[in-house]
């Protein structure tokens, strides 16, 4: 008999922001497993870290590449594919030996997280999915900033888009989210300005951990790490 399949959103960094059911799941895991940057720890896997059991065994998956390229770029999609095709393959021996394997995710497995992907090569086996909090709303709740309310409409932007793309739909959005900033930082610069909307976007990183900074997009001096984003709001205080 198969086991069970555990997919887990972790939150965007602080450990207290696990929800009760990602922590009783994780507490009836045989297995553990996690993806990591290569030569270092994976951050899902230190921000669990408290709630996974001792007993656990754990499996580790390195990227094979650790920043975006482009959508096109073959050999960087064939990379991810075969490796998440491994991935799979080294969970589905525990679960056909009838163990449960919890697979963490930062933020939420299903929003621009690695975990959906091998959920969808092991939909075969009895499967939940747990939700986290995301790494936006980690963000504007770290930079006090209230987003959207009536009939705004917020995007959620991929940094990695074309610049004219990216200006028309910052120019298009009462309110948005752009994603993988990392060294798309100056062309979203760029299509902030084209947009008229770089008076109100706020830049963001290591939100929810004790590393985490807010400032003014044009304040931003050093080069953006992985976990930043930057947040334009599309709110305004109406009655």
């Amino acid at each position: 008999m198969s086991g069970r399949f555990f997919c887990i959103g972790v939150g965007p960094g602080d450990p207290e922001l696990l929800t009760l059911k990602a922590v009783r799941c994780l507490g009836e895991c045989t297995t553990v497993a996690y993806f990591a940057k290569r030569g270092h720890h994976g951050h899902a896997s230190r921000i669990a870290s408290a709630y996974i059991p001792p007993s656990a065994g754990q499996l580790r998956f390195e990227y094979p590449y650790t920043t975006e390229h482009p959508a096109e770029d073959r050999t960087y999609t064939s990379a991810l594919t075969h490796f998440y095709e491994n991935t799979a393959r080294q969970i589905a021996v525990r679960l056909n030996a009838g163990g449960t394997v919890g697979l963490l995710c930062e933020g939420d497995p299903f929003f621009y997280g690695s975990a959906m992907h091998v959920f969808e090569r092991l939909r075969a086996y009895p499967c939940v999915v747990i939700p986290g909090v995301t790494g936006m709303a980690g963000a504007w709740a770290e930079a006090l900033l209230p987003m959207t309310q009536g009939n705004d409409v917020l995007s959620v932007l991929p940094g990695t888009l074309p610049e004219d793309a990216l200006a028309a739909q910052l120019a298009g959005s009462d309110a948005a989210v752009i994603m993988k900033t990392g060294r798309n930082l100056p062309k979203i610069r760029r299509a902030l300005e084209r947009a008229g909307r770089m008076a109100d976007a706020v830049y963001v990183e290591y939100a929810t951990m004790t590393a985490s900074r807010v400032l003014n997009v044009r304040d931003v001096t050093t080069p953006a790490p992985y976990f930043s984003l930057i947040l334009v709001p599309g709110w305004r205080q109406r009655p």
